[in-house]
């Protein structure tokens, strides 16, 4: 281990169910779900608490639904069941939702980081041999509410922190999980809000359909661009001095026409909530201006 690098290690005095410590692997990454251990599925009793149909219990199913908690947000899950081909014993899954794999991607960089690597390598024990650590995720239980609770018990300090902090959720490195993965289907790979300040540090941002945020003067802002960090550092007369940005990339067989279509469209509907310089009718659901002159009518 590298003497710069910071771990984090949460040493657990508030367990309050029965515990599983597991390793964060691509089954959180990759596949958004996991298999439980027989010996865990026994001490959950989840046959008891999420009964199947001779064996089998599919996501369709209503009673294979249920919540799990990090870090005090809720997501959605579901636990699943089937007899796999020759094996004597059904195997339980416990399956995540993408927005949970994202979060658990930003938690846990460095398995994140390494997954990638040995995927794009085709050997994950050949990169775990160069770089030797595992992280660690510890799994409640709750039986009285059928839900679980996820604690990050182990995290590896980053490399470079902020760089694989950027990485670890910029569009760049989704389009090559989804290659990984042979997602090919339509995928638009959404941000959250950023300061201005973080424009330098954008990695993939192109093709993209943008918003800008004047929080002080109260100004919001639509926009497209072929490439934004590019796009935002020329001036905006209409909100010069906006603080934050959000995006959308869309895929990049998405031409220039349908681009500018999304964000005309897009400009029209902000238009019917905020104010605007335009004739729209708006039901103005907040005190902020959109700062648009071009507003479909």
């Amino acid at each position: 281990m590298r003497k710069s690098q910071n771990t984090s290690k949460s040493e657990r005095s508030n367990v309050e169910h029965s515990l599983w410590r597991k390793k964060v692997d691509n089954s959180l990454f990759r596949h958004e779900g996991t298999a439980v251990p027989r010996w865990v599925a026994s001490m959950w009793q989840l046959e008891k608490y999420f009964p199947d149909n001779n064996g089998f219990l599919s996501k369709r199913d209503k009673t294979s639904f249920t919540k799990i908690i990090l870090n005090k947000e809720t997501y959605n899950g579901h636990v699943t069941c089937v007899y796999p081909k020759r094996r004597a014993n059904k195997v339980h899954r416990l399956w995540i939702s993408e927005e949970l794999s994202d979060e658990i991607k930003k938690i846990f960089v460095m398995s994140h980081m390494g997954d990638i690597e040995s995927a794009i390598r085709k050997d994950v024990g050949d990169i775990e041999k160069e770089i030797p650590f595992w992280e660690f995720i510890d799994i409640e239980f709750n039986p009285k509410k059928r839900e679980f609770v996820f604690t990050p018990h182990y995290t590896q300090g980053a490399l470079f922190p902020k760089l694989f902090k950027n990485l670890s959720s910029s569009p760049a490195i989704k389009t090559i999980e989804d290659s990984i993965i042979n997602k090919d289907d339509f995928r638009i790979y959404k941000q959250d809000w950023k300061p201005r300040e973080n424009l330098e540090n954008e990695i993939g941002a192109v093709n993209a359909i943008y918003t800008l945020l004047d929080k002080k003067n109260k100004l919001i802002y639509v926009g497209e661009a072929k490439d934004l960090r590019k796009r935002l550092k020329q001036s905006y007369k209409n909100i010069p001095n906006w603080t934050h940005y959000r995006y959308e990339v869309l895929p990049k067989n998405t031409s220039t026409k349908i681009r500018v279509a999304i964000e005309r469209m897009m400009i029209r509907s902000y238009a019917s909530i905020f104010k605007s310089k335009s004739k729209v009718q708006s039901v103005e659901i907040s005190s902020f201006l959109l700062a648009n002159d071009k507003i479909d009518k």
